[in-house]
């Protein structure tokens, strides 16, 4: 295919969601090595937020495209990679994919099942591949423990009820009044108003047969981390997600001590990095959940490219239920 143009959403300047913008931009070129997408969908994140301010941990050079993660049609594909044109693929970029068509390494492409549409798929690599790196992998919950989920009306925490919940948890959300409804949608056993006076006690009485929680599941940190934190039960585990209040916590560590919990970081992107092979086998895993529909990926809106810097608001004043989804092609 010979493309003498394409369209992409462009950061030119690190003043937050108003200062993307949409233009044409010179056809995508590939390495040798590369795989190219067209891009039918690409999903947004809080992360997309805090790069267009340049708050990320991760601060890509000028000027670059939003989207972590994308599903589409494969284009092209060099020998032995394992693709071949025609197929439908999803993948983690870490950002850059919303735009017409990219170029990518074959290790981040993974097959979309028959049954999943492409936007349920481009929704699936960071919020479920986070939630899965970190229930399975760093604080490997077992079925039947109580696990809290601090921020579980956005994208990262409703994947985070519905893993916590496939993989036999009882899952307790913390959210706003107005979104309780999505959180048991999404499997919630109990739902706590994030507003909650007393939110340790509130999680101790809806905790297990004991009165605690087993997991705390941070994704907002701020103000509730505190409270949260303290409403494990010993030798509890509290997982550090993200800070979409944009407030770090300070934890008590003599609260750490003496009740020997463990405080464990998930930086999924690294662990992407890292550990092609595990990423590929938590996708498949989370997509196989979709196709059989043990797992329903929640959206919150889907809109066109050009609309991406009010979808970008959105996600920065804490709106969305579940993830935006770009309709590209």
């Amino acid at each position: 295919m010979v493309v003498s143009v394409e369209r992409a959403a462009l950061i030119r300047s690190l003043d937050g969601p108003g200062a993307v913008e949409v233009t044409a931009i010179a056809p995508t070129v590939a390495a040798a090595d590369e795989v190219v997408v067209t891009v039918a969908c690409a999903a947004l994140n809080h992360a997309d937020v805090l790069m267009s301010e340049g708050k990320y941990q991760v601060k890509p050079a000028l000027p670059f495209s939003p989207g972590a993660e994308i599903a589409g049609l494969v284009e092209s594909a060099p020998a032995g990679s394992g693709f071949a044109p025609g197929d439908r693929v999803v993948a983690y970029l870490g950002h850059g994919g919303a735009r017409e068509r990219v170029a990518v390494a074959p290790w981040r492409l993974v097959k979309i099942p028959d049954g999943v549409d492409d936007r349920a798929a481009s929704g699936v690599p960071v919020t479920y591949g986070t939630a899965l790196h970190a229930l399975r992998d760093r604080t490997q919950l077992e079925a039947g423990e109580t696990m809290a989920v601090l921020g579980a009306s956005g994208g990262a925490g409703l994947a985070a009820v519905a893993i916590g919940k496939l993989l036999g948890a009882r899952v307790i959300a913390v959210a706003s009044a107005e979104k309780h409804d999505v959180c048991r949608a999404h499997g919630a056993d109990v739902v706590l108003d994030r507003n909650e006076p007393d939110l340790k006690q509130a999680l101790r009485a809806a905790g297990g047969p004991d009165g605690t929680v087993d997991v705390v599941y941070d994704c907002v940190g701020g103000a509730q981390a505190e409270p949260a934190m303290r409403s494990l039960r010993n030798g509890g585990r509290y997982l550090v997600v993200g800070f979409a209040s944009r407030t770090v916590p300070v934890l008590p560590l003599n609260i750490v001590l003496v009740k020997s919990l463990s405080i464990l970081g998930v930086h999924w992107p690294e662990a992407v990095a890292r550990d092609h092979a595990a990423y590929q086998a938590d996708m498949a895993f989370a997509l196989a959940a979709v196709a059989d529909g043990r797992l329903v990926p929640g959206i919150h809106a889907r809109l066109p490219l050009t609309e991406i810097g009010s979808a970008l608001a959105t996600l920065a004043r804490g709106d969305a239920a579940g993830k935006i989804i770009l309709e590209i092609s």
